[in-house]
This record gives C-alpha cells, sequence and structure tokens, in this order.
C-alpha cells in the first residue's frame, strides 16, 4: 500500500472516530495540525465529506473549495453561532484559535454540546495540546490524531521482542 493511501486510511479512521462521538464539541489533540488539516481536506475532496475549516482571517471555508467564505463568520462567536443554526451534517474544524476563545464564545459550545437534533454537527479545536476553557469540563470529548512511533523489533534468542 503507498504512504498517501495508508494516510487516508488513518485519516479515514479518525474521522470515523469524531463523527462517531457522542460528543459535539471535540479537543483534538495533534503534533502537527497543519498535516492533519491537509490530510482532512484532501479526504474531504475525495470523499466529498462535509467539513468545514475556521480561520480568523477568512471565516468558515468548506475544505472541499478552497477560497470560498461563508459571509459573517470571521469572528469566532459569528461562527459558532452559524454551527448552531445549521440544519445540516458537519464538521467543523478549528486550528489557531487560543487568542478567540472567550467566555462569550464558551456560551455557545455550551449550546452546541447539548444539541439533540438529528443533523449532526462536530465542531472539533484541534492543535498541539489543545486546552478548553473549564466552563467545559465534561462537555468535550478528547481525541488524539499523534503519531505512533512503531516499536522496533529486535531478534532475541531467536525470537522477536520490541
Amino acid at each position: 500500500m503507498s504512504e498517501s493511501k495508508a494516510d487516508l486510511s488513518v485519516i479515514q479512521k479518525l474521522l470515523e472516530r469524531i463523527v462517531q462521538s457522542p460528543q459535539h464539541v471535540i479537543a483534538l489533540d495533534s503534533d502537527n495540525p497543519d498535516d492533519t488539516l491537509a490530510q482532512l481536506r484532501l479526504l474531504a475532496i475525495r470523499a466529498g465529506t462535509s467539513i468545514y475549516a475556521w480561520d480568523p482571517d477568512g471565516g468558515i471555508t468548506p475544505l472541499r473549495e478552497a477560497g470560498l467564505y461563508v459571509p459573517g463568520t470571521k469572528r469566532l462567536a459569528d461562527a459558532l453561532r452559524y454551527v448552531l443554526q445549521s440544519l445540516h451534517f458537519g464538521v467543523y474544524l478549528f486550528v489557531d484559535f487560543a487568542d478567540y476563545l472567550r467566555p462569550a464564545e464558551t456560551l455557545f459550545l455550551r449550546r452546541i454540546s447539548r444539541l439533540t437534533m438529528r443533523s449532526e454537527r462536530k465542531v472539533v479545536f484541534m492543535g498541539d495540546g489543545v486546552v478548553l476553557p473549564e466552563e467545559l469540563e465534561g462537555l468535550y470529548g478528547q481525541l488524539t490524531a499523534r503519531a505512533q512511533v512503531p516499536q522496533r523489533l529486535r531478534l532475541r534468542d531467536g525470537r522477536w521482542v520490541s
């Protein structure tokens, strides 16, 4: 299997864990958030999955169509309001959010975490060592996308050991 197909299957499993999570707000610990975002973009393009990313310069953008932004979502509070009011399935990724996450935004996150509608919306805060406000304790799930360093097997006394 080629490396890109292996990477895509790993990121596909990560996306499945995000979608299957019982929580709507997720803290995703990633040692390389930019690489994880790039792989999710590739998955969104190939599979047609509804994955969106937020950045403070443009707002919410679909990963399948670079350069198209949802109007009025530059501010984090406005982006979270948009997610809360959306009626469609979507995974919303927030990278570089720490400077923008304030008490007003945590109110939106508390409301999102309590959603009971059938249209699943997942808000994923992604970064290296993600820390969400104390007020959200118990209202979000935690996942990791850290690279697993494979253990090197050695031959000892005629047996392979790690």
